[in-house]
């Protein structure tokens, strides 16, 4: 499945989910709420208390009525400032937290997802749905009660302003229908562009990650120049389009503000005729044009809430698309648990073939492994060796035959107790930025001693280096074991599988990348963790598998001959073949 192929979904019902999050810290939006409700009539006390200011203190000079017009605005503004506050904190924490949960959540899903959807996406887009998307959806609470305090506000300060003068409030109000269509306009536009920039931002956060990723080969080639206008080209794409965004936004307001100033003027031109005719107190004038202007500032501002809640619901589209995608597509397995001493493993009629793939990567295979053998597979380059290796702890499903561990169907297992009962040691030495002990610990079923992590790193020659490091076991060993060397994060990995101690062991050309010292180590402790157990070896040096119970043959997918390696050396072409590019013609073999 496509992870940009988003499906867009109805604000509306973007809205319900989001605030499903936020409704589990209910106390905090109730008290939210509660501040909302006192903040909002303060804006209609304040126009009243202009007119009492104006009339009663500065024209009839009543002393009275500046004693009461002084206390009313301290405690007024005041309690404003109290529950604004109120309001704003516990509104802002309360998203902070469904945010937190969401972010888990989404988290939660993608590590279960099968490998066939990784290979498929990149991970910094990933990366731009879990912190970016996920960090736009925190405004959306805020801004919606900030949306609906300001609704209340304009609400009261128009019953307010037709309460003072019906004829000035409907002057006043005559263009406020006008609003409506730049409001719903900008909103569609705001979102699109919205989509554009998350899209955009996506981009970015994966070719960035991308290049980091591959600095080492990016300096390896001197291609930082190209890789530096990559980014620049990409990154101008994300400014284009947020340049487009603030445009549509700022028109948003001053089209707002445009439609006040209308309204303003028609006021100040029919109540400053009455003022003139003697109609119209001076006072009941400047207290409706407070009024007035207070009830566009609302109006305004419930503008730039929804540019912020559709600028959320782009975030919320691509986070709950991820959310619906991975309850689809989640791995799954059965209920059974693994036995702890380990019959056999057979594939039967087994058939794969890679997403978009033109030809099966696996075709018809039939092979068994028993108890204690220790079975090796050979061939070139795109035969099939690994994809093979993959489908035993069940990374890909298999579209034809099955697999069957000690007479059950893979399928029949749970995920856990499968995977847990087998080791699996790779060409690509993976390490967490943790420290040495947490790495190797990390093949830890049943919790550890630091006794055990020195048995597997003794096992697995890495001791005597670990003590060498700074800290020893305590050493971080840096992003993906940077600060190791090949052979060394091998060995790592290796004892992390010896302290694991799985029943079957898959060994995926462990040694390939590494020179012919690290090699011989890394064999020597490989022997240690093979002992004694069933193993499953991919090799791409024949001399690690020549005393193999097993050897199969494998090319285009297909398995072309097995046996042992005298009979295969006599009658297969293909391994004779592999044979000979390694050992040369005389046949003389490796001691």
């Amino acid at each position: 499945m496509d992870i940009n192929a988003i499906q867009h979904i109805k604000a509306t019902t973007l809205l319900r989910r989001c605030l499903t999050y936020f409704w589990r810290y209910k106390n905090r939006v109730l008290l939210a709420i509660l501040g909302m409700i006192v903040v909002a009539p303060c804006s209609a006390a304040s126009a009243w208390l202009v007119k009492k200011a104006v009339d009663d203190v500065l024209i009839r000079k009543d002393i009275n009525a500046l004693k009461f017009v002084t206390l009313a605005i301290v405690v007024l503004m005041t309690a404003k400032g109290i529950f604004r506050f109120m309001q704003n904190y516990y509104m802002n924490t309360a998203g902070m937290y469904a945010v937190n949960d969401l972010r888990n959540e989404i988290y939660g899903k993608v590590v279960y997802l099968p490998m066939s959807y990784f290979n498929e996406s990149q991970v910094g887009m990933l990366m731009s749905r879990v912190l970016g998307d996920v960090g736009l959806i925190a405004g959306s609470l805020p801004s919606i009660v900030m949306m609906t305090r300001e609704f209340f506000s304009v609400i009261g300060l128009g019953v307010y302003v037709f309460y003072m003068d019906w004829r000035l409030a409907f002057w006043g109000t005559i263009v406020l229908p006008a609003a409506l269509y730049p409001f719903i306009y900008y909103s569609k536009k705001m979102r699109k562009l919205g989509r554009r920039n998350q899209n955009f931002g996506a981009e970015v956060s994966a070719l960035l990650q991308e290049g980091l990723s591959g600095i080492r080969i990016v300096k390896g080639f001197a291609k930082e120049p190209q890789e530096a206008q990559r980014f620049i080209d990409q990154n101008s794409k994300l400014i284009k389009n947020s340049a487009k965004q603030i445009l549509a936004s700022e028109q948003s307001s001053r089209v707002m503000e445009t439609i006040g100033s209308f309204a303003a003027g028609l006021v100040l031109w029919y109540g400053g005729s009455r003022v003139i005719a003697g109609e119209l107190t001076t006072g009941s004038l400047l207290s409706f044009l407070t009024a007035l202007a207070l009830l566009y500032d609302p109006i305004k501002r419930i503008n730039s809430a929804n540019i912020d809640i559709q600028m959320a619901l782009t975030g919320a589209e691509r986070v709950f698309n991820i959310i619906d995608t991975a309850g689809t597509i989640a791995e799954r397995g059965g209920t059974a648990i693994v036995d702890k001493d380990f019959k056999d493993l057979r594939f039967e009629h087994v058939r794969f073939t890679y997403s978009g793939g033109n030809r099966p990567a696996l075709d018809d295979i039939n092979m068994e492994v028993r108890a204690g053998e220790r079975v090796a597979i050979v061939g070139s380059s795109g035969s099939g060796k690994t994809t093979l290796a993959n489908l035993v702890p069940r990374f890909f499903d298999p579209q034809g035959g099955r697999i069957l561990l000690n007479g059950r169907p893979l399928h029949d297992y749970t995920l856990a107790s499968l995977r847990r009962s087998m080791g699996l040691v790779s060409q690509d030495a993976f390490l967490f930025n943790a420290t040495v002990t947490e790495n190797i610990a990390y093949g830890a079923i049943d919790g550890y001693t630091q006794e055990e992590v020195a048995a597997a790193a003794k096992a697995a020659y890495a001791h005597e280096f670990i003590m060498e490091l700074p800290g020893g076991y305590n050493a971080i060993v840096g992003e993906r074991g940077v600060k190791l060397s090949g052979g060394q994060k091998q060995r790592l990995t290796i004892a992390r599988a010896i302290l694991k101690n799985p029943q079957l062991l898959i060994l995926d050309e462990a040694t390939s990348a590494l020179d012919t010292e690290s090699e011989r180590i890394v064999q020597l402790a490989l022997e240690n963790l093979m002992a004694d157990r069933t193993s499953i070896v991919i090799a791409h040096r024949l001399s690690t598998i020549l005393n193999a119970h097993l050897i199969v043959v494998m090319s285009e997918g297909k398995i072309v001959d097995m046996g042992k390696h005298a009979k295969l050396l006599g009658r297969c072409n293909i391994y004779k073949k592999l044979y000979e590019l390694q050992f040369g013609m005389t046949g003389a073999e490796p001691r």
